[in-house]
């Protein structure tokens, strides 16, 4: 599903160049789940936004169901991001004066899917994430773990094939983050693609596979 050949990201500070990505090279097949683990400014989330189309590479190759991802058009690319990929951030990204099912619904409505639809499927995403009876609650009437099970749930209604979560329990107690990895581990066992970015070597233990980044350079984990 995922190929990076030979891709750099470089940003230019001042006259250094600091490469976020060094010639990084990566296959996940569809139906993994895989870590990508490492410190705070190792090129974590530089890898997580070219693998979600949300930035590119300024050399070498990603491939996305075996197609060089500058092939496809921007219309193309916003369908992907839209459809087939479920984004799960560290500081959740509800909005603030919507409800649970409201925050959930919001990309289905960019999908022009019918409203009796989107109310199926906001519903079924509630209840996946045991949240059936808080679809009316506002974010500051959860709890942080609540707020990540609604985020969750928001990736889940567009019925994506691939999540990326980008330290999806860094703002969350132990007991929390256990929870919210089971729900990862459910999404797996559905079929599902997951590649889960953490600091955490505790987290990335959980994931089929670990990759580790560090200064912009990746090498697979031995288990």
């Amino acid at each position: 599903m995922i190929v990076l050949n030979d891709v750099s990201k470089v940003y230019h500070i001042g006259e250094a160049e600091v490469y976020a990505l060094d010639h990084a090279n990566m296959r996940i097949r569809e139906g993994e789940f895989v870590s990508i683990i490492g410190p705070s400014g190792s090129g974590k989330s530089t890898m997580m936004n070219i693998i979600g189309c949300l930035d590119m590479a300024d050399s070498g190759q990603y491939l996305l169901d075996g197609q060089p991802i500058e092939e496809y058009t921007e219309t193309e690319l916003a369908k992907i991001r839209n459809r087939k990929i479920g984004f799960i951030f560290q500081s959740f990204n509800l909005i603030g004066n919507m409800t649970a099912a409201e925050n959930i619904e919001l990309p289905l409505i960019y999908q022009k899917i019918s409203r009796e639809e989107r109310k199926e499927q906001v519903a079924q995403a509630l209840e996946k994430v045991r949240l059936s009876g808080r679809g009316k609650h506002k974010p500051n009437e959860l709890s942080g773990g609540q707020q990540q099970r609604v985020a969750i749930a928001r990736a889940i209604a567009s019925r994506p094939s691939l999540f990326l979560a980008d330290e999806p329990t860094g703002n969350l107690d132990s007991a929390t983050g256990r929870e919210i990895m089971e729900l990862f581990h459910e999404l797996h066992t559905q079929g599902n693609t997951i590649v889960l970015i953490t600091h955490d070597n505790s987290i990335a233990r959980q994931a089929s596979r670990s990759i580790h980044i560090l200064d912009g350079k990746i090498r697979e984990v031995a288990r």
